[in-house]
């Protein structure tokens, strides 16, 4: 790799096949980081809303939760959906993403969404929920709750939903390259950061 490109990753800090996707992509990120400037992007799985989530889709994605653990050993506390009444909501999230970005702590944001949800139980889609973890890492609380909610913070949000989508960007997780003939799509491999090493250094 002789000339530094641009690498995409589009994520949902609530996506469970990004969390089941991290390690894998730690190693991938460790291996490019002298070579290509990666890109977070926030992907908006699912917009806001304050309606409870229908029994059939709890059960869908706590299945989901059960494959991966069977497929890639990760970790998740299924008392989440005893201890919780979530709704289908990720954009909340995704803001808080956002806002992290701007003091150069998104990667440390994200780390402590997935933790707290997958790990302890916590409900990301709570604003209160997302404004605690964010005073854990450096934030005011009151300040973050309040940007949270802002008209600014949302057009940007919806700005970064627009760029993913015409990248290619529908599913989480989602890498591309930008190259000098356009946007290339690299399939994703949960257990292998070495094939997806491979792809991208032959684009350059």
């Amino acid at each position: 790799m002789s000339e530094k490109r641009k690498l995409y990753y589009v994520y949902d800090p609530m996506c469970s096949w990004c969390w089941g996707f991290k390690p894998t992509w730690k190693q991938l990120e460790q291996k490019l980081h002298n070579h290509v400037e990666i890109q977070y992007v926030v992907g908006g799985l699912a917009p806001d809303t304050l309606e409870p989530m229908p029994m059939q889709m709890k059960e869908q994605i706590a299945s989901y939760w059960h494959k991966i653990e069977r497929l890639l050993g990760t970790q998740f506390n299924h008392d989440f959906w005893k201890n919780n009444e979530p709704s289908r909501s990720t954009y909340p999230s995704c803001r808080a993403m956002l806002l992290a970005r701007e003091k150069g702590l998104e990667k440390q944001m994200l780390s402590r969404v997935q933790e707290a949800y997958y790990l302890e139980a916590k409900n990301p889609s709570d604003p209160i929920v997302l404004a605690t973890l964010a005073q854990e890492i450096g934030f005011d609380f009151d300040s973050f709750l309040s940007d949270l909610v802002s008209n600014s913070v949302n057009e940007a949000l919806l700005e970064e939903l627009k760029f993913a989508r015409s990248i290619g960007g529908n599913s989480f997780p989602s890498l591309f390259v930008e190259t000098s003939e356009g946007i290339v799509e690299i399939p994703i491999d949960y257990q292998d950061s070495e094939s997806m090493f491979i792809k991208i250094s032959a684009l350059f």
